[in-house]
């Protein structure tokens, strides 16, 4: 018998007793156990089964989606940092639990993509021992978190690139392509982790960063205090998001990651006016990219040198690059516009 063959017997099967473990499903089709997990994956992929409970509880029902919010709703694990991979963890998830029952391919995607990127980072960057991770879902929103109890973030990128502050290592981390160990990462995962989440958030230290996709802003805030890292994500179980989308947008095929949208207010500390020095220290790490979109959102009024030193001068030293702004009141326009002419 092939795969399809198998596969409706198996349904058969179900259908008539109700539920079946898999010792029953192996006398069934005399095949192994290796072979038959295939099949019953490939089953639940095309969500004509479910898989209910874990190890030696697993049970398999026919699929039904009016019962998808009576099974478990929750899964976590304590892992440890050795030898570890961020794509086994999920393959854990996603073929050992119920959890992703009666969600889109797309979200899947997009989960598998944001879980798997911010794991890795855990893996690699944190020097954890210990990683925990925990997807829940509660009122149609899907969460998940990776926690890690290693040298923190906002600690990692102040050391290796130099910086001063944890405010300093959130405005880099921010633009995209910015890594610790090039070697290994393009510094891509938590930027477009951070684009397709609807809310998405770093705790370290006593700092957490909060970028809310669904109200299109971001805030930084003062946390109790916590070593390592602490990653949350947040989607909509029917987004109609499609990670395709943003690797789109801001990742064309034919040029690859080359287009970055930044916050200009991130780099206002105590006043809207903004100095030549400050967009001097926006602007660095920026020569990768192609294409540099400035989002003037809620910045009252800006500094003719930093307008000079923007859109003059650096747009002067670097002419096949192209800055584009946006959200500028009239007072930042008037600014841009007289560095411009």
């Amino acid at each position: 018998m092939d795969n399809k063959d198998i596969g409706n017997k198996i349904i058969n099967f179900v259908s008539l007793k109700k539920e079946a473990k898999i010792g029953d499903l192996v006398s069934l089709t005399g095949t192994s156990r290796a072979y038959l997990n295939r099949v019953l994956n490939g089953l639940i992929d095309e969500k004509r089964i479910l898989r209910l409970g874990q190890t030696n509880q697993t049970r398999y029902v026919i699929f039904d989606e009016n019962k998808l919010q009576k099974f478990n709703l929750k899964w976590s694990k304590h892992l440890v940092n050795k030898s570890l991979n961020e794509d086994e963890v999920f393959k854990n998830l996603k073929y050992g639990s119920d959890f992703l029952n009666g969600l889109t391919v797309e979200v899947v995607n997009i989960l598998e993509y944001a879980f798997t990127e911010m794991l890795n980072n855990a893996i690699d960057h944190s020097g954890s021992q210990e990683i925990v991770v925990e997807f829940a879902k509660q009122n149609d929103v899907i969460e998940f978190m990776v926690n890690d109890f290693g040298v923190g973030i906002f600690n990692n990128i102040i050391k290796k690139r130099g910086l001063k502050n944890e405010h300093e290592a959130i405005q880099d981390l921010l633009k995209g392509k910015q890594t610790t160990a090039r070697e290994f990462h393009s510094g891509e995962g938590i930027f477009f982790t951070s684009k397709i989440a609807d809310k998405f958030s770093l705790i370290s230290e006593r700092t957490e960063l909060i970028i809310d996709n669904n109200i299109g802003d971001f805030f930084i805030k003062k946390h109790r205090r916590r070593q390592g890292t602490t990653v949350r994500f947040e989607i909509r179980a029917n987004t109609s998001k499609k990670l395709s989308d943003v690797f789109r947008h801001f990742a064309p095929l034919e040029e690859g990651f080359n287009k970055t949208e930044i916050k200009v207010r991130l780099y206002a500390l105590d006043t809207s006016f903004i100095s030549r020095s400050q967009a001097r220290r926006l602007l660095a790490g920026l020569n990768d990219f192609k294409e540099v979109l400035l989002d003037f959102e809620k910045v009252e009024t800006i500094g003719q040198g930093f307008a000079d030193e923007i859109f003059r001068v650096w747009q002067t030293a670097h002419p096949k690059k192209r800055i584009t702004y946006a959200n500028a009141n009239e007072n930042v326009e008037f600014m841009i516009k007289r560095a411009l002419y």
